[in-house]
């Protein structure tokens, strides 16, 4: 089975954005590339931010962003924000993930995930954070992530 590594991820400086990386998946092919490359920043050791800006094939009917559509940005932004904390660098898998959804988002406005890593362990990280635009607060969210087994030594 193959192993998604580094090598699966655009993770360089965000020419839109300086001080900013973009994140973004290789193979068009895949979910990721349906939400859209991701700006991620470190904040502090513990905290993330990490942007995107959604469109209308983001849109429910009433032209707020879809619940789907949010929810895989909030997964995206648990690992683009790890990356960007330099506590994730290689394959790893949500364990688990909440997420409570306060208001509508609005489409073509910069959404911005706030990620915080609560704790890290050998295997696993245990982040929170909020969804915001502007000074409208969107979702809250937890999430963990296992990282991957380090490969059997030879």
């Amino acid at each position: 089975m193959n192993q998604p590594g580094p090598e699966h991820f655009f993770y360089e400086d965000d020419p839109d954005l300086p001080g900013w990386k973009r994140w973004q998946i290789l193979d068009q092919g895949r979910f990721n590339s349906f939400i859209g490359a991701l700006s991620v920043k470190a904040v502090d050791a513990r905290t993330a931010l990490v942007r995107h800006r959604f469109e209308r094939q983001h849109s429910n009917l009433r032209d707020h962003i879809h619940g789907g559509a949010l929810a895989g940005f909030i997964d995206m932004a648990l690992f683009a924000g790890a990356r960007g904390l330099g506590v994730l660098a290689g394959p790893a898998s949500t364990v688990d993930m909440s997420i409570q959804f306060i208001a509508g988002g609005a489409i073509g406005t910069d959404t911005e995930a706030e990620v915080e890593l609560l704790r890290e362990t050998g295997r696993m990280l245990f982040l929170r954070g909020v969804v915001r635009q502007g000074n409208m607060t969107v979702a809250s969210f937890l999430g963990t992530i296992r990282k991957s087994s380090p490969p059997p030594k030879s």
